[in-house]
């Protein structure tokens, strides 16, 4: 590869990720319904013609924010399971439960921080486009399976219910990231991110009528 090459390769790189640092701006503070490709053009600071050149519909956009915010979940998590080799080889093992948590508590954060794309549940172009991008399914596979290792852990080790499906688990760790909650309780302005995160936290493996959270403390496990 030439000099001119490489200099133009690298000028795409930047194009792409600034219109999918736009994508994933607007995605997460009108959704996907709202955004719109002039929109995405605007805050990428390009023509919509060049933009179409490297993405070439509104789904693309779209998959491109999500296969960009899985890697950094699977980042996070690999993150994650490094740590907790090390600690088990110090002696001091870490509960797959508290993994799990952590997990949680980072794409809530996520949200809260607006770089969590929000996407419709129900819209067929999408969820084909979505289907179909090699890239997002091989990432969401991926991370699914890293999840679903500390869910089977927990499940056994009786810090989960045995009997639910594992699969309900996996779609309820799933669900906070995307979780209208953390909005809602953030636009009110009378609480912080982390009063906010450690009440879902709490909620969603213990329950309603589980142990109360304080403010900036974890629930006890």
């Amino acid at each position: 590869m030439n000099a001119r090459s490489a200099i133009k390769e690298q000028i795409q790189r930047v194009r792409e990720e600034a219109i999918v640092t736009a994508v994933n701006r607007l995605l997460a503070t009108k959704g996907y319904d709202a955004m719109t490709v002039d929109e995405v053009a605007a805050e990428a600071g390009m023509a919509k013609a060049s933009l179409y050149k490297l993405f070439t519909s509104k789904e693309e956009l779209a998959g491109a924010a999500m296969v960009g915010v899985l890697d950094r979940a699977l980042a996070f998590v690999d993150g994650l399971r490094s740590a907790a080799d090390a600690a088990a080889e110090a002696g001091q093992p870490i509960a797959a439960l508290e993994q799990l948590k952590a997990v949680v508590r980072w794409a809530m954060r996520t949200q809260l921080e607006g770089q969590m794309p929000s996407l419709p549940a129900q819209n067929s172009n999408l969820s084909a486009s979505l289907q179909s991008n090699d890239a997002y399914m091989d990432r969401l596979i991926a991370l699914s399976n890293r999840l679903s290792i500390w869910i089977t852990e927990a499940q056994t080790r009786g810090q989960l219910p045995a009997g639910l499906p594992a699969e309900l688990v996996l779609y309820t760790l799933f669900a906070r990231a995307c979780d209208p909650v953390l909005g809602l309780l953030k636009e009110s302005g009378q609480y912080s991110d982390d009063q906010i995160i450690d009440w879902v936290t709490g909620t969603t493996f213990y329950g309603l009528a589980g142990p109360a959270v304080a403010p900036g403390a974890a629930p006890s496990a």
